[in-house]
């Protein structure tokens, strides 16, 4: 087959209608050849030009659909970091669709498993998933970023399959892939939540670990990436030659037209290759050193933050330049909207310390597609200091990892948590405000992927991990007693009510809390995992939404509450609550927190570390921030009432300076969230149940 010289740039296969250009980086290499499949058959053509360290040729005729990779001919010496090797056939970093599924036989490691300081030349093309050449044509018809402001974002954190994997109105060949994630049905239930940004657990290329296949499990959350621009390939239901890009493209198109965000959860920190006796799939067998961080002295090993055997290199040039081009890709030409950046204190280790004055950060501030992107940051890694919740850069949001432990602690009936649970409630202004940002800063969760989901948190105090065949010892180590009289099922109709109140009053915090409410599939429905709070490698039906198991009340209770917020601003404020005066009524401030016996909140009563219940009015006439033309924006004013006492307790309603009559919107203790009509007048008493919530609006 002929090559022409072609261009350095765009690294990957770029297909412009008459051929394809591949180039690939490698500052090591002494040769490099591109290998092409048909089938079993391989024919390698020789990368002659070079240029900065990329090699690259055009090939006329060659069309979407073509699988390829590499060989690259260099140094071999583990002890310098050096790892080249011919016989181990490399996965683009830059292909933008993959086929197949990785085997684990010996060929694709670097080193022989009789030796280990030995290299191993057995072939691995066999063993090994190739790049695939695809058509970047694709009719986004009249396509848009709906541009959602952050401070009316509901995020729904999902699994691709897990999600629809069983749901009887979705077409069973298509259940668990991109289309069903946009499927009529989905969409409908996506606005019954008012959910205004599906964010997918990781969806780049990812492998599945040999260790979890010899125990006949698999990677179903799939933290393991391998290729930063291609869709994986599990998730498409037409095909893996290219459709899944298709697939992929549609399933945002379709999204997007209901005026639903996609956000990707990203794993940019480590790439499936694990540690020095990992395979050799791609980076590693292209330019290990360029690409992982090495232990210094010891270049065999590799330098871990992220627990998984290896992490990039975030001061190389090379893999600054793929993750950005690779966050570019997703933006420009799969059209999504945000990122959650997976262990996203790494990305900041550019030498030792996570550093917010970064190059990643300073790349990502200056960069014209990514900045305006939404980009939310799990703000943590397992390294040292890496706990960096708050200390992010104002451009970014984060995980609020603080929020979640201070509400459960809260509803868990702990002592001292009414001072915390009052600033996460309101935004976390002592994490936030110093540094110029707002709000939603703070995205806002009680459950995520990894742990229990909220039915399981409220019904079992231990983990039940035994099917992930490690013995008990994977996951948190313990969940802290709800007190809710049973460990796991049960029959009894008072622990199972207790459950169900717990449950609201965590859903109805989380929605009407300062920030972005972040709510993990299923938990809306009812969703068990059987005590399983690390389900990473369940890829059945413990894991996966079951859909003919639905918790109608829970449903339409959470829809309500999601409701109310949507409707009324004085819950999504975009700048924080400032204890201030309102204009023209010195004595009425735009929030204010009360005892049960209607008196304001002192200094004495905030360091008493016994009290359980608190009040909170949000004042409607007091939002600082003009409407979308710039009118003063007027909205209804709300008492929450929060008791996580073990018995009932009675609240007086403020003195009529702060309203005179007020009625329930929302009562935890019923299951549809209705509570009693009819209104109560100020100086009245309203009950809130034990461990209960209850949400007044002020009558007009």
């Amino acid at each position: 087959m002929q090559a022409w010289p072609g261009s350095a740039q765009p690294l990957g296969a770029t297909y412009d209608g008459a051929g394809t250009n591949f180039a690939v980086f490698s500052s090591v290499a002494d040769a490099v050849q591109l290998c092409l499949f048909d089938g079993d058959d391989e024919h390698c053509v020789e990368l002659t030009e070079r240029d900065a360290d990329v090699w690259h040729a055009y090939l006329p005729g060659v069309e979407p659909g073509q699988r390829y990779g590499y060989r690259v001919h260099g140094p071999f010496d583990p002890a310098q970091g050096l790892r080249c090797n011919p016989a181990k056939l490399l996965l683009d970093p830059y292909a933008t669709a993959v086929d197949g599924e990785l085997r684990w036989d010996e060929a694709v490691f670097g080193y022989r498993w009789d030796d280990h300081e030995a290299r191993n030349d057995l072939d691995s093309a066999a063993f090994v998933p190739k790049g695939v050449v695809t058509n970047p044509y694709f009719d986004w018809q009249d396509d848009r970023h709906p541009r959602i402001p952050y401070h009316e974002t509901v995020v729904y954190e999902a699994h691709v399959k897990g999600l629809t994997a069983t749901h009887p109105e979705i077409p069973e060949d298509i259940r668990g892939t991109y289309q069903a994630v946009a499927h009529p049905v989905m969409i409908e239930h996506y606005r019954r939540l008012g959910i205004t940004a599906v964010e997918l657990m990781p969806v780049h290329e990812f492998v599945q670990d040999h260790h979890l296949l010899e125990r006949g499990l698999r990677n179903y959350w799939g933290y393991n990436s391998l290729g930063f621009l291609a869709p994986h390939h599990g998730y498409a239901a037409n095909g893996t030659s290219g459709q899944q890009v298709q697939e992929f493209k549609t399933m945002v198109r379709d999204l997007h037209r209901a005026g639903i965000e996609v956000i990707l959860d990203v794993v940019y920190n480590h790439t499936a290759e694990g540690n020095h006796l990992g395979p050799t799939l791609s980076f590693r067998g292209l330019d290990n050193a360029a690409y992982y961080r090495l232990v210094d002295g010891d270049a065999a090993h590799y330098y871990d933050t992220t627990g998984t055997g290896n992490s990039l290199l975030m001061r190389s040039p090379h893999v600054l330049q793929l993750i950005l081009d690779s966050l570019r890709y997703w933006v420009q030409e799969m059209h999504v909207d945000g990122f959650r950046f997976d262990l996203a204190a790494t990305l900041a280790r550019q030498f030792h310390e996570v550093d917010r004055l970064s190059a990643f950060f300073d790349l990502c501030q200056q960069d014209p597609v990514v900045s305006r992107a939404k980009l939310i940051a799990e703000p943590w890694d397992v390294g040292d200091g890496g706990y960096q919740v708050g200390n992010f850069p104002p451009l970014w949001t984060e995980w609020n990892g603080r929020y979640r432990d201070t509400v459960r602690d809260f509803w868990r009936g702990e002592h001292a948590t009414v001072p915390e649970l009052a600033s996460r409630f309101m935004g976390s202004s002592d994490l936030y405000e110093s540094s110029g940002r707002r709000p939603y800063a703070s995205v806002n969760f009680v459950t995520a992927h990894d742990g229990f989901t909220l039915r399981d948190l409220v019904s079992y105090n231990d983990k039940h991990n035994e099917a992930n065949g490690e013995g008990g010892a994977d996951g948190e180590s313990h969940n802290r007693s709800w007190n809710c009289g049973a460990e796991g099922p049960t029959d009894d109709p008072e622990v199972n009510e207790l459950r169900a109140r717990q449950q609201r009053n965590l859903l109805t915090t989380l929605l009407l809390s300062q920030g972005v409410p972040m709510l993990l599939h299923g938990d809306e429905l009812g969703r068990t995992q059987d005590g399983n709070n690390n389900a990473y490698c369940q890829d059945s039906e413990l894991s996966w939404i079951d859909w003919t198991a639905v918790d109608d009340e829970l449903l339409e209770f959470v829809g309500r509450v999601s409701s109310l917020r949507r409707d009324h601003p004085v819950f999504r404020r975009r700048r924080f609550f400032q204890g201030e005066p309102v204009r023209g009524h010195s004595d009425l401030h735009d929030v204010a927190w009360f005892r049960p016996d209607g008196r304001e909140m002192d200094d004495e009563d905030w360091d008493s570390g016994f009290a359980r219940s608190l009040g909170v009015f949000l004042n409607g006439e007091a939002i600082p921030e003009p409407g979308p033309r710039g009118e003063r924006v007027v909205d209804d004013s709300f008492l929450v009432l929060f008791n996580a006492d073990d018995d009932a307790q009675e609240f007086v309603l403020p003195e009529r300076g702060f309203g005179a009559a007020w009625e329930v919107e929302v009562d935890t203790s019923a299951p549809d969230g209705a509570g009693q009509d009819g209104a109560v007048e100020a100086g009245g008493t309203v009950k809130v149940a034990s461990r209960g919530t209850l949400v007044l609006r002020r009558q007009a």
